[in-house]
């Protein structure tokens, strides 16, 4: 990060005040200007539950894309806002490489995990409760928090429907080679 430096256009650090990140956000895309909130899906476990949430990857800052022309004027009176970051009292610039670097990272994140979903024929293991080290197959899902999963129990195969929070994904059974010997 370096100081303003030219009068072409540049992205700068905003610093927002405590849990009000999209709040700012929101008010900045009122006002016409250019934000950058880089943030990734991830998997949390809420109320013993697994769930997927948006997670801001730089709580409490945005960047906002700006050129020494602009009126800067209103952002410290935005809504959520609490100020610019500066170095050496000048706003402090981020190369735009970093902000590309960012986006990626963040589409990848978001895609890897529209690709994580559980597909029928899935491995997967309960790691908790009573039927703690069993393993079974994925065959469908019983709403956002619920699945059904078919396990070798008592020599028969019994589809159960339990909580995705107490289940983790297994490596598929590796395949045995037979050699016939002639």
């Amino acid at each position: 990060m370096s100081a303003i430096s030219s009068e072409r256009p540049n992205w700068y650090l905003l610093q927002c005040k405590p849990r009000q990140d999209e709040r700012a956000h929101f008010n900045l895309l009122q006002q016409n200007y250019v934000i950058f909130h880089p943030q990734l899906v991830s998997e949390r476990i809420i109320r013993g539950r697994r769930k997927r949430v948006l997670e801001s990857l730089f709580p409490g800052y945005l960047f906002i894309h700006l050129s020494p022309d602009d009126n800067w004027a209103p952002l410290r009176s935005t809504r959520g806002v609490s100020r610019i970051v500066e170095f050496n009292h000048y706003p402090a610039t981020v190369a735009e490489h970093v902000i590309e670097h960012l986006r990626v990272r963040c589409f990848e994140s978001s895609e890897s995990n529209a690709d994580n979903a559980l597909k029928p024929g899935e491995h997967l293991q309960i790691i908790s409760g009573p039927l703690s080290p069993l393993e079974g197959v994925f065959q469908a899902s019983r709403g956002a928090e619920r699945v059904i999963i078919l396990l070798q129990f008592l020599n028969r195969e019994q589809s159960v429907c339990v909580p995705l929070s107490i289940l983790e994904r297994q490596q598929a059974a590796p395949l045995q080679k037979t050699i016939n010997n002639s």
